[in-house]
């Protein structure tokens, strides 16, 4: 008995804050007002409006983020579109490992010839792809 009376009893639930938020302030906006509010606290990314107004209210730096989902959208299929090209590659080794086993050697070479004609033109446009993202990139992402 005396061991468990020297012992601290757990009450459970939260551990109870240092310097609790106890005092409230109340203040009425216009709607104009509530409309430049609502759009600061958007734009800053906070989750919490109590937290925002405080931030505001004592001079502390607001961070807002701005996404234009447009450019996003353009970058994700730019990169999309990179990565499918960068697959052909691999279709294209496995493309002359056959035509190597399946024709005779005239025959492969003339359609290697073909096909490295067009590798070319795939080459031209890897090329512009990757002018288009740097272009990207250096205009919209850096900031």
């Amino acid at each position: 008995m005396n061991e468990n009376s020297n012992r601290k009893q757990n009450k459970g639930g939260r551990t109870p804050k240092n310097d609790p938020s106890i005092h409230r302030h109340v203040f009425r906006l216009t709607d104009e007002e509530n409309a430049k509010l609502l759009a600061l606290f958007e734009a800053s990314g906070m989750i919490n409006k109590a937290k925002f107004i405080i931030s505001v209210f004592f001079g502390r730096e607001i961070k807002t983020v701005k996404i234009d989902k447009s450019e996003v959208d353009f970058y994700m299929r730019l990169t999309t579109f990179h990565s499918q090209f960068r697959s052909i590659g691999v279709n294209y080794n496995q493309v002359v490992k056959l035509l190597y086993s399946h024709f005779s050697e005239k025959k492969a070479a003339a359609y290697l010839y073909k096909l490295e004609k067009q590798t070319a033109e795939l080459a031209v446009l890897c090329q512009k792809i990757i002018q288009i993202t740097e272009e990207f990139e250096a205009n919209h992402l850096k900031k």
